[in-house]
């Protein structure tokens, strides 16, 4: 759409422009250029153009270095070792950073060697508006009774209400077991074909053909984070900080049994008494079962009638309690926000 049809919509849709352009991700200088594009005159044009700068050199010569560069005996050789062959013989025709110049100018410089190109990954964008919509996972190495010995704690979380949907500790970090973990949350929580979208990071297990395996049998779309991005997966990490922060966590576990108890009672405790800040200070259990909304009420009742017996305590009237996030990201685009502050 031209700068002139979007034009044509603000005017249409009363919408600001500026606004516009921000939701559709359009630059608003160039969209002013084309509403109003300059036109150069002759004498403009003439006023424009510079001339020749004294160290530059003239047409005859760069056409001479080209030939020297695209020469036979030089015609694999680096602008560098050209430059110090040709001083060696007692020549001098250009500096290095113009031989480069004039080879970019013809299109010759480019990598010729047969080297690793990094794959570029887009950024994850998930959106959870409610339950069972976006769940994360990762597997944590918890230390166990002697050096180098670990435990491997598999958790797995809703992100739109933090709650733990399914966890293990095991001896081992494998598809397989993350495989068992994932299928009995995803039957206890009864998820239905297509409705899940499980995030996790790139780990050899995340990525093993047992668990899209079962991904494909439930009709689970999977999402990954980029390589070496841990911010990409947040809610995890943050909810491995939160298990290793907590004042009972042991500095190692003698047992594996050692470590499942403890987890068994975190879960409890996190998921149905733990006020979360992210929620508003309502439990994972209360957003994920809808019982929030009721308390909410509950909070705003107990604030009414507080201002009702000191209403000069509350200088900006009636207060009401915090709502709970209606939508959780990971990744949120960078258009919204932009739109957000239009």
């Amino acid at each position: 759409m031209s700068a002139q049809e979007l034009l044509a919509v603000t005017r249409k849709e009363e919408i600001p422009f500026q606004v516009l352009l921000a939701s559709l991700s359009r630059s608003r200088a160039t969209a002013y250029r084309a509403l109003k594009p300059i036109v150069l005159t002759e004498t403009d044009s003439q006023k424009c153009s510079r001339a020749a700068h004294p160290r530059a050199l003239s047409p005859a010569e760069v056409a001479e270095v080209a030939k020297v560069l695209n020469s036979e005996k030089f015609v694999d050789k680096a602008p560098q070792a050209i430059f110090n062959v040709l001083l060696d013989q007692g020549v001098f025709i250009c500096s290095v950073r113009t031989m480069y110049r004039i080879l970019d100018a013809q299109g010759a410089v480019a990598e010729r060697r047969q080297v690793a190109r990094s794959r570029s990954f887009r950024a994850p964008e998930l959106l959870a508006t409610g339950p069972n919509q976006v769940w994360s996972w990762d597997i944590s190495k918890l230390r166990a009774h002697s050096k180098w010995t670990y435990f491997y704690l598999y958790v797995v979380m809703d992100i739109f209400s933090r709650k733990i949907v399914g966890w293990a500790v095991y001896l081992q970090e494998t598809g397989t077991l993350a495989e068992a973990v994932i299928s009995k949350a995803a039957k206890e929580e009864k998820i239905k074909p297509g409705q899940l979208t499980i995030h996790s990071d790139r780990g050899g297990p995340m990525r093993s053909k047992t668990l899209s395996e079962l991904f494909s049998d439930l009709s689970i779309s999977k999402s990954f984070s980029r390589p070496h991005v841990s911010n990409d997966n947040p809610f995890s990490e943050s909810m491995f900080k939160t298990i290793k922060y907590m004042p009972t966590f042991p500095d190692r576990f003698g047992t594996v049994q050692e470590a499942r108890n403890f987890m068994s009672k975190f879960v409890k405790w996190y998921n149905e008494e733990h006020r979360h800040s992210g929620l508003e200070y309502y439990t994972p259990d209360d957003i994920h079962t809808g019982s929030h909304v009721e308390k909410k009420r509950n909070r705003d009742s107990v604030l009414a009638e507080a201002y009702l017996r000191n209403p000069i305590r509350f200088v900006n009237g009636t207060p009401s309690a915090s709502l709970a996030p209606e939508a959780v990201w990971i990744n949120k685009p960078k258009m919204e926000e932009q739109a957000k502050t239009c």
